[in-house]
C-alpha cells in the first residue's frame, strides 16, 4: 500500500523530533573530526596518493598531448571504473596514450641498438637482445594500458582489509547515537587510509551537489563493492535499516547483525581463497624456484658443447624475465584475495642517510666482487696459486683467465668464484639494512599496540561493569588500573585516573589532552575510538556508558576470534612459503652453484689435459683422445663466477618477491610488515645460501681436482 506525502512528512517529523530530543546541538558539535571535513578531500587525496601515482598521472597527461589513443570498448569501461576506484586524476585515453608512447620508445630503442650492433660491430648477440627488447615492449602494451586496473586491485585489497574495522566503528558509534552521518565521520577518522578517502569522497559528492542526500551518495559508492565484497554492502544496508526501526531493541539487533554478517562473510571468502590458493602457490614454487635453479646445472654443458649460451643470456633469463614472471604470477594470486582484518597502518620511518649508506654498502661489496676483472684489466698476466694439493701436482689459480687468439674467457679460478659471493652479499646487506632501519621502530610500536589491544577488551568490560554498578568514572578507572596492574591497559587507566584526580582535568582532557592525555602513550585506533565513545556516551548517563563499553568489548572479542580463524586457514600455506624463503630456495641454489662450479672446473681441466696431447690426439700412455679434442672448449664455457653471480642475485630477488607475496597473503597490503619481513628474510636467506654455496664449492672442487689430477697423471 503506497504511503501518502502527508504520512511520509509525519514520519519524518516524528523522527526529527526524536533526534532533536536525544541529540542536542551540543552533542552534534561535540564530535568534530575537522571543521571542514568534506572540503579537505582534495588535500587529503593528494597527501595520501603520494609522489608515485602523481608522477604516473603527469606522464599520462603528457602522453595524451603527443599521441591520442582510445582503448577498446571492453577495456575502456573497466579502466574508467578502476580510475574512479583508485581516485586517479586521468582518463582511460590518457592511460592508453602513455602505454603506447612508452612501448613505442622501447621498441625504437631496441631497433636502434640491434641495427647498430649488427652493422657497426657485427655482433649477433646484441642484435638478438635488441629483437628481444622489441618483443618484450610489444607484450607490455596491454599490461601498461591496464595499469589503472592493477592499481585499483591494490586499492581494493587495501580497502577490503579495513572494512571489518569500518563496520565495527560505525556500529560502536551508532549503538549510543543513531546518526549515520556522524558515524561515518567517526569511522573515517579512525579506520585510516585508503578507506577513509572513500568515505570522505561520499561526503564530497554531496557537498559538490552530485548527489542530494548522504544516503544516495553512500548507495552509489556501495555499488562498486557488490561484486567483490557483498557482505560489506549487506552490512551497510542493515546499518541504514536500523535508522527506521521503531524500537531500541530492534535497532540494536540490526546493528549487531551487520557486524556478524561482515565477519561471517569475511571468514567464508577467506576459506574459499585458502582452498584455491594451494595449486597456484605450488606452481609458483616449482616454476619460480625449483625448476629454474635446477636447470642451471645443464648450462655449463650447453655452453661448452654449443658455444651459443653466454653469461648475459643467463642474466636476462634469470635476473630479468624470471623475476618478472614470478612477480606477475604473484600479483594475479593476490588480485583474488578477499578482504580480511588488517593491521593498524603506521608510516615507514624516514632516516637521513640510510639510503645513501645502503647504496654505499652495495657498491663497495660489488666493487670487491668484480675485482678479478679490474685486476685482469690492469695486468692481464697477474695471477697466483690459490690452493695447492699436498703432493704438489694439482692446484687452483686465483683468477685463471683462459686466453686464446687475443680472446680471454674467465675467470675460472676458485679464488675469483669465492670473491663473487660478495656481490649477492652486498646486495642483501644493503637492502636488508635499509628496510629494517626504516621499519624496526614502527614494528616495535605496532607490537606494543597489539599487546595492548589483546587485553583491552577485557579492561573495557571491567570498566563498563563498574560504571554500570554506579561507581563514578574516576573511581572506576582507579579500580580497573589496580586490577590490571603491570599491564599496558593498567598503565593507561592509571594515567587517566591521575589526570582526573590530581590534575583536575575533565574526562575528555584526561584522555585526549595534546600535552598530558593518556592516549599519547598508546597510539591505537581501537583505544582512541573506544575512548571517544566513552566520552560521548558519558553525557547520557552511566547506564549508556556501561552498555557501550561492554558492547565494544564483545565486538572486539568477536573480531579477534574471526581474525585468529583466518590466520589458521592460511597457516599451512604461509608456513610452506616461509620454508621456501628461509630454507629450501637458498639450500637448493647453494648446492646447484657447487655442482655447476664443479662441472666448469672439470671442463677447464679436461681442456688442459687435451691440450697436453700436443694436438696428436694420443696421450703419453697411448690412449687415443682425438675424439674428445673438439668436445670440450674452455673458451666457450660459462665460468662458475658468472653462474654464482646470476644465481646469487636471483636468490635475492626471489626472496624479496616471495616475502612480499607471503606478507600480502597473510596480512593484505601492509607496507610496514612487507618491508620488515623482506629485510629479515633477505639477510637470513642470503647468508644461508652463501654458507651452503661456500661449503659445496670447496667440497666439489676438491673432489674434482683430486679425480682429474689422477687422470692427468695417467695421461
Amino acid at each position: 500500500m503506497p504511503v501518502s506525502n502527508k504520512e511520509l512528512d509525519d514520519i519524518l517529523d516524528k523522527y526529527k523530533k526524536k533526534l532533536d530530543k536525544n541529540l542536542t546541538p551540543k552533542d552534534i558539535s561535540e564530535y568534530k573530526p575537522s571543521p571542514d571535513f568534506s572540503r579537505q578531500y582534495s588535500m587529503f587525496r593528494n597527501e595520501y596518493l603520494g609522489k608515485n601515482l602523481s608522477t604516473y598521472e603527469k606522464l599520462c597527461r603528457f602522453s595524451e598531448g603527443i599521441v591520442k589513443i582510445t582503448p577498446s570498448k571492453k577495456d575502456y569501461d573497466k579502466i574508467e571504473e578502476s580510475i574512479k576506484t583508485s581516485h586517479l586524476a586521468i582518463t582511460p585515453n590518457m592511460a592508453a596514450s602513455f602505454a603506447m608512447l612508452l612501448v613505442s620508445f622501447l621498441a625504437l630503442f631496441g631497433l636502434v641498438v640491434g641495427l647498430v650492433s649488427y652493422f657497426v660491430f657485427n655482433n649477433l648477440g646484441i642484435l638478438a637482445l635488441g629483437l628481444l627488447l622489441i618483443l618484450v615492449s610489444v607484450l607490455l602494451l596491454n599490461p601498461l594500458t591496464r595499469l589503472p586496473v592493477y592499481i585499483s586491485n591494490k586499492w581494493r585489497m587495501a580497502a577490503g582489509n579495513q572494512m571489518v574495522l569500518c563496520v565495527l566503528y560505525i556500529v560502536i558509534y551508532m549503538r549510543h547515537t543513531s546518526n549515520l552521518e556522524n558515524a561515518i565521520k567517526f569511522a573515517a577518522d579512525h579506520v585510516g587510509n585508503p578507506l577513509a578517502l572513500d568515505l570522505r569522497k561520499v561526503f564530497w559528492d554531496v557537498e559538490t551537489g552530485k548527489y542530494s542526500t548522504l544516503k544516495e551518495s553512500l548507495d552509489n559508492y556501495l555499488i562498486r563493492w557488490r561484486k567483490t565484497n557483498l557482505e560489506f554492502v549487506n552490512s551497510f544496508q542493515l546499518i541504514e535499516s536500523s535508522l527506521y526501526e521503531p524500537t531500541e531493541s530492534r535497532r540494536i539487533e540490526l546493528l549487531d547483525k551487520s557486524l556478524t554478517v561482515i565477519l561471517e562473510g569475511t571468514y567464508e571468502n577467506m576459506l574459499h581463497y585458502a582452498h584455491d590458493l594451494r595449486n597456484p602457490i605450488t606452481m609458483l614454487h616449482m616454476l619460480g624456484v625449483i625448476l629454474p635453479i635446477l636447470g642451471l646445472v645443464i648450462f655449463p654443458l650447453i655452453g661448452s658443447f654449443m658455444g651459443s649460451v653466454k653469461w648475459y643470456h643467463l642474466f636476462i633469463l634469470y635476473n630479468i624475465l624470471l623475476p618478472l614472471i614470478v612477480y606477475n604470477v604473484g600479483v594475479n594470486v593476490l588480485s583474488k584475495r578477499p578482504g580480511s582484518y588488517g593491521e593498524a597502518g603506521l608510516p615507514l620511518e624516514v632516516k637521513k642517510g640510510v639510503a645513501f649508506l645502503s647504496m654505499l654498502v652495495i657498491l663497495l661489496f660489488s666493487l670487491i666482487g668484480f675485482s678479478p676483472f679490474i685486476i685482469h684489466a690492469i695486468d692481464p698476466t697477474f695471477d697466483f696459486s690459490f690452493w695447492q694439493s699436498s703432493d704438489g701436482t694439482g692446484g687452483e689459480k686465483f683468477l685463471d683467465f683462459y686466453c686464446n687468439q687475443d680472446k680471454c674467457n674467465g675467470p675460472f679460478g676458485l679464488g675469483s668464484l669465492l670473491i663473487s659471493f660478495l656481490v649477492p652479499l652486498g646486495l642483501a646487506l644493503g637492502l636488508s639494512w635499509y628496510y629494517i632501519s626504516r621499519t624496526s621502530r614502527s614494528m616495535k610500536i605496532r607490537n606494543e599496540t597489539k599487546r595492548l589491544e589483546q587485553e583491552f577488551a577485557t579492561a573495557l568490560f571491567q570498566l563498563g561493569t563498574r560504571i554500570g554498578d554506579g561507581i563514578p568514572a574516576e573511581l572506576a578507572f582507579k579500580d580497573v588500573a589496580k586490577t590490571m596492574s603491570g599491564t599496558p591497559s593498567g598503565r593507561f587507566f592509571e594515567k587517566v585516573h591521575m589526570n582526573l584526580s590530581k590534575n583536575g582535568l575533565s574526562l575528555r582532557e584526561a584522555i585526549f589532552d595534546p600535552n598530558v592525555g593518556a592516549i599519547l602513550e598508546f597510539p591505537s585506533p581501537l583505544v582512541q575510538s573506544s575512548m571517544e565513545v566513552l566520552v560521548e556516551s558519558a553525557r547520557k548517563g552511566p547506564m549508556v556508558v556501561s552498555q557501550s563499553l561492554t558492547s565494544i568489548s564483545v565486538y572486539v572479542n568477536n573480531v579477534h576470534s574471526v581474525n585468529e580463524r583466518l590466520k589458521d586457514l592460511l597457516g599451512e600455506i604461509i608456513s610452506s612459503m616461509k620454508s621456501q624463503i628461509s630454507f629450501m630456495a637458498p639450500v637448493i641454489a647453494g648446492i646447484v652453484v657447487g655442482i655447476s662450479s664443479m662441472v666448469v672446473s672439470v671442463i677447464a681441466k679436461l681442456t688442459v689435459m687435451l691440450e697436453q696431447t700436443g694436438g696428436s690426439g694420443v696421450s703419453a700412455s697411448g690412449i687415443d683422445l682425438s675424439g674428445l679434442s673438439g668436445l670440450f672448449d674452455q673458451s666457450n664455457t660459462i665460468p662458475g663466477y658468472f653462474f654464482q653471480v646470476v644465481v646469487g642475485i636471483y636468490i635475492v630477488q626471489i626472496i624479496y618477491i616471495l616475502s612480499v607475496l607471503a606478507s600480502a597473503i597473510e596480512y593484505g597490503p601492509d607496507k610496514l610488515n612487507e618491508k620488515y619481513t623482506a629485510g629479515k628474510n633477505l639477510l637470513r636467506g642470503t647468508l644461508l645460501y652463501l654458507i651452503v654455496s661456500f661449503i659445496t664449492v670447496l667440497l666439489f672442487n676438491r673432489i674434482a681436482s683430486s679425480v682429474l689430477a689422477g687422470a692427468l697423471n695417467a695421461v
